[in-house]
């Protein structure tokens, strides 16, 4: 593959000469050319960068210079190449592009020839994309929703993101399968020796030898870590009209095994951050003694399991209703159906209720600001658990049987 890069700050590109990358242009798999923008500036100050049209702060990058770097880079490049008549595709980093994603990195690493202009100041003069793009492939691409001085940072993850799928730069290929973002989630946690460091253990599914036992524990890694970290990453399984459009009903013992990972996937960030209870490890079988123990219910969308919330009297103080597991699948969360589970556990308290109870994490802010917008206070000192906060709310502040 042929990389042009243009620049302003040409040292820049430097690493590029470093690890895999650089082992890459050593090995001819990589031919890669950076310009200084600056050798297609005419005058002694060897100016790129003019005033803006309309007013305004900063300064734009001239029509100029670009036209007639991108030019010499495309001569330049169809020469060693040998194809008259050839083009690149022209990359240009900016804030206002599309994403840039895996997806995107497979294809550019498919194409025979890149060439990347690292914008600078406001940026390019539009009339440049324009020219450009009557003349060869252009492609705005954004590294994510925030702005850098200039697009080389960019152009320097690009190209290690594209070079790395090219045949013979990463030593063991099929590592490159299971890698982040490859088939949409992310990678699974990973560990080596000692066993054991700090008091921390690998986990013993990883020691026992069993591939296909390792396997299932990666894939379910895999899938909790995205919807902890990455909701966005997952398709919907719901669709956001409400609870209403999903299938409710009273759990049974038989419901257990989802549950356990529905708490696993909504707790274990918390567990992992704050140190709380353990709640996302709880055996199936304590699992199963709650479902006895209290009223839970589950709603299920194309039969996968994405919310539950528990409720029930509290056995030792009377007139309290507790309500406990309010639970939304990770990827639904913020669409409002945890203060619907909420509204919809208080409406099965019963008559002679006069206290609405529920805990969550002392740190857990989001869920405390939920709760305190429906009206519960947290009581003063440590809640139930270890690391917990108790909160209520008096009946008579409006919640409605039903």
């Amino acid at each position: 593959m042929r990389l042009d890069v243009i620049s302003i700050f040409p040292e820049y590109l430097a690493p590029l000469d470093l690890s895999l990358i650089g082992k890459a242009r050593r090995d001819g798999l990589l031919d890669l050319h950076v310009h200084d923008l600056r050798d297609f500036a005419h005058d002694r100050h060897r100016t790129v960068d003019d005033s803006p049209y309309g007013g305004g702060a900063g300064m734009v990058m001239k029509a100029g210079p670009w036209s007639e770097a991108i030019d010499h880079v495309v001569t330049q490049g169809a020469s060693a190449l040998g194809e008259p008549a050839a083009v690149p595709t022209l990359v240009v980093p900016g804030p206002g592009g599309e994403p840039f994603t895996q997806q995107i990195a497979r294809e550019l690493a498919d194409e025979p020839w890149l060439a990347f202009a690292c914008g600078r100041y406001e940026g390019i003069d539009e009339r440049v994309y324009e020219w450009a793009g009557e003349r060869m492939p252009v492609r705005v691409l954004s590294l994510g929703d925030y702005v850098l001085n200039g697009g080389e940072v960019a152009v320097l993850a690009m190209v290690e993101a594209v070079a790395r799928l090219l045949p013979g730069v990463i030593g063991n290929a099929e590592s490159l399968v299971e890698e982040s973002h490859e088939d949409g989630l992310l990678e699974y946690p990973v560990y080596t020796k000692p066993a054991e460091w700090d008091g921390r253990a690998v986990p013993e599914v990883l020691l026992g030898g069993n591939h296909r036992a390792i396997a299932a524990w990666r894939q379910e890694q895999r899938v909790q870590r995205t919807a902890a970290r990455r909701p966005d990453l997952l398709p919907p399984a719901a669709a956001a009209a409400g609870l209403r459009e999903l299938e409710e009903r009273v759990a049974t013992p038989a419901d257990a095994p989802d549950l356990q990972v529905l708490t696993r996937a909504c707790w274990l960030p918390e567990i992992a951050r704050y140190g709380m209870f353990a709640v996302g490890e709880e055996p199936l079988e304590e699992v199963r003694d709650g479902i006895r123990d209290w009223d839970t219910r589950v709603w299920r969308k194309d039969g996968q399991l994405v919310a539950s919330v528990r409720v029930r009297r509290d056995p030792d103080v009377a007139g309290t209703w507790q309500i406990g597991r309010l639970m939304v699948a990770p990827y639904l969360q913020g669409r409002g159906l945890g203060r619907e589970l909420l509204e919809y556990a208080e409406s099965l308290a019963p008559e002679d209720t006069d206290t609405l109870w529920l805990n969550t994490g002392a740190k857990s802010t989001e869920n405390l600001r939920m709760y305190r917008k429906a009206g519960y206070r947290v009581r003063p000192g440590e809640g139930a658990f270890p690391g917990t906060v108790d909160l209520t709310k008096r009946r008579s502040s409006g919640t409605v049987s039903g």
